[in-house]
């Protein structure tokens, strides 16, 4: 697979975006820390400079080596990029009279620019800088202007570098993804040929390839991403692939068995493995998130471990991690912080002596599910929505006990039954009840409680690196909310979670 565009990041909250954008033109793309990029750059043919929450004129602001791009490569700037390339090659960047933040409208472009062809005069754009370029870099040229940015767009003379002070990659950018396609295709000339089905077709080839006659061993979750990596696996190397259904007790009510019964039809070699009491001891007293999602990795790679070593010879072990895991647990000064490590990504420890095969691992959640509807997976597995790999634990704030988890499987089945039941299940993204670690006063049959409380969560997504609230209907919650309180006992209070993504994350830990 050709890597096609390198999108630098520093730090910008949009730089995922950028990459949805960028693949939604059928343009394969990677993100890469500004300051640790690959040496090798002969399989790309464009490069992003993402935004940053840094000022150019700052003392640490991020400086980027250039030296193997600019000029040597289509390169094109947005926001903080734009400014980067002004402030230092002969323009001027300082502070705006006013912060430039929100819908703007293009009163000036150029004509006879390939950059914005088909963008019209007064198409909507989004700021989000408080410093502003004043003066063009040397050889730059002026394409568009705002009422309050003078140079909201330019290019620089004798190369194919192109800069915007707004970002083409949200949704109130109207001609954001004409202006991407314009670059990328028009003037890049980047092949569109990233689609389902090639991906299928170059992942089984590298597959074979990789893995030859090896035998794998897959930790199958139920959710789609696994299903969809097994599926791929099984593809590539048939009987060679062993998956291993994990029960780690801190799954949805009867899911074990209901997942064992999905995959016995599909062809797969699966084993069902029941651990509920090795995690949930492994877990014991432990209230802060991460320590929880470090415990539950490490348990489930020890699990994985002394399974494989009952699978003679095996030498992979496959995981479904996709490409929002690796994002989200990379850290490094400037780009993107942390938001939380997942159990999939970062390697294997030195004591285990199986090498990591990720088939998914650059697909965001709904290449997944296309790239599965290819392979021609049951649409009703494709439509299940996402559930975490430390399951339970990370809606259970605080310290784990059997009692919370069967409170919250309780809680969680009225919720989601309730949302097939209703027709609103395929009208939401992720759903699922968090149990939350305060008590409250409540009257049942004339007497006090003083009973756990639990928050519903429904959010719409496409990919879960932002979200939206749902609106899903009073009725419904009124409903559903009573359902829980009288048949979920423990509980006497639900709460709705009206919180997006940014800023809240969807998960509570």
């Amino acid at each position: 697979m050709q890597h096609n565009v390198l999108i630098l990041d520093f730090g910008s909250q949009y730089t995922q975006l950028i990459a949805r954008r960028v693949r939604e033109l059928n343009i394969f793309c990677e993100i890469f820390p500004f300051n640790h990029f690959p040496d090798d750059l002969s399989s790309y043919k464009a490069v992003i400079l993402s935004g940053s929450p840094y000022s150019v004129r700052a003392e640490d602001a991020p400086h980027p080596d250039l030296s193997q791009i600019r000029g040597k490569f289509p390169l094109l700037a947005v926001c903080y990029g734009a400014q980067y390339l002004a402030h230092f090659n002969g323009g001027e960047v300082a502070p705006s009279n006013i912060r430039e933040y929100g819908r703007a409208n293009l009163s000036f472009i150029k004509d006879d620019e390939s950059f914005l062809d088909e963008v019209a005069l007064n198409s909507q754009v989004w700021m989000s800088h408080s410093d502003t370029i004043k003066k063009l870099p040397t050889n730059g040229i002026r394409l568009a202007s705002t009422k309050d940015v003078e140079n909201a767009a330019f290019r620089i003379e004798g190369e194919t570098t192109y800069a915007i002070q707004f970002h083409p990659e949200v949704y109130h950018s109207t001609d954001g993804k004409q202006i991407l396609e314009n670059f990328l295709v028009k003037i890049a000339e980047v092949p569109q040929n990233f689609t389902p089905n090639a991906f299928v077709e170059d992942c089984v080839k590298e597959l074979k390839e990789k893995v030859k006659d090896d035998k794998v061993v897959l930790g199958l979750s139920g959710g789609v991403d696994s299903t969809v990596a097994a599926v791929l696996l099984h593809k590539a190397i048939r009987k060679n692939l062993y998956c291993i259904f994990v029960n780690n007790g801190l799954l949805r009510k009867n899911e074990f068995e209901n997942v064992l019964h999905q995959y016995k039809d599909m062809g797969l070699n699966v084993k069902g493995v029941d651990a509920s009491d090795r995690f949930l001891a492994a877990l014991d007293g432990i209230e802060e998130p991460e320590a929880k999602r470090k415990a539950i990795g490490r348990v489930f790679i020890e699990v994985f471990d002394d399974e494989a070593h009952r699978i003679e010879d095996v030498k992979w072990l496959a995981q479904g991690t996709i490409y929002p895991d690796v994002i989200e647990s990379v850290s490094v000064k400037g780009p993107s912080a942390t938001i939380k490590s997942h159990h999939n990504v970062g390697g294997l420890p030195d004591y285990m002596k199986l090498q990591i095969v990720e088939p998914l691992r650059m697909l965001f959640k709904d290449e997944v599910r296309k790239v599965g509807k290819t392979l021609g997976i049951d649409p009703e597995l494709l439509g299940r929505h996402p559930f975490p790999g430390p399951g339970l634990s990370i809606r259970i704030l605080g310290a784990i006990t059997p009692e919370k988890v069967r409170i919250l499987q309780e809680v969680d089945a009225v919720f989601i039954n309730g949302l097939k039941e209703h027709g609103l299940y395929d009208k939401v993204w992720q759903a699922g009840a968090i149990l939350l670690p305060v008590n409250s006063v409540g009257v049942m049959g004339d007497e006090r409680t003083y009973e756990k409380v639990v928050a519903l969560r429904a959010v719409e997504s496409t990919d879960g690196m932002t979200a939206d609230w749902v609106h899903l209907p009073y009725e419904f919650l009124m409903k559903i909310s009573n359902e829980i309180i009288n048949k979920v006992k423990g509980v006497n209070r639900v709460v709705y979670d009206i919180s997006s993504k940014p800023p809240a994350t969807i998960e509570w830990e």
